[in-house]
């Protein structure tokens, strides 16, 4: 299979990586800078170099020749409104209507689960980019395509469990990036789960097992 990953030098894209690598799949990604393609060559991972907030559908369709399934991992966490706008807005409408044109038929969003660290009242900013996150969600499950839509609870970099909770709906609570990206590429190997908003966080049952309950 082969994988585009927009957002592939983020932290959940860099251990998706791993994890298609390791079941044999074909990786490509858009970095924003020359100098990252080097490491990412030597993983065996193909990448194109551009600026997201840039590209139109026209110039990114003909970057995924081939692709069976894009990937939208890319995100601003609230940084600032601009941001939020550009990477978690336009840039996946963009990403949408390039898998349109290319005819790339499964489009998978990392989105975030609503609730996620709103108790902390985190100002202004964030609950625009909330707001954002969940028109995007909208026009994602309003497309044509195979989407499926990812919500993480909040993201934490410790060590994963290989144990998660998965469905439509989940409590806010923690999970770790790298079982998020466990649970990605468990899910783009399962194209039978398909047209769903799907909740993760941590939990006690395997991935391979949570993904497989959705069947």
């Amino acid at each position: 299979m082969r994988v585009f990953i927009i957002g592939v030098s983020g932290t959940v894209g860099r251990l998706l990586v791993g994890h298609l690598l390791d079941r044999g799949d074909d990786v490509v990604g858009l970095v924003r800078r020359e100098e990252q393609r080097a490491a990412f060559s030597a993983l065996g991972v193909t990448v194109h170099v551009g600026q997201l907030a840039d590209l139109t559908a026209d110039s990114l369709a003909p970057m995924l020749s081939r692709t069976d399934v894009l990937v939208y991992a890319a995100g601003s966490n609230g940084v600032s409104r601009q941001a939020a706008a550009a990477v978690d807005g336009q840039g996946v409408v963009t990403a949408l209507e390039a898998a349109g044109l290319a005819g790339v038929n499964r489009f998978t969003l990392v989105s975030v689960l609503p609730e996620a660290r709103r108790a902390q009242h985190l100002g202004e900013d964030v609950e625009f980019y909330f707001a954002v996150k969940k028109l995007v969600d909208v026009t994602v499950s309003a497309s044509d395509l195979d989407w499926l839509i990812l919500r993480p609870s909040q993201l934490v970099d410790r060590a994963g469990t290989g144990g998660i909770a998965l469905g439509p709906a989940q409590p806010d609570d923690e999970v770790p990036r790298e079982d998020v990206a466990a649970t990605l590429a468990e899910l783009l190997h399962e194209p039978r789960v398909r047209r769903r908003i799907l909740e993760v966080t941590q939990g006690l049952t395997t991935v391979a097992r949570a993904v497989a309950d959705l069947l």
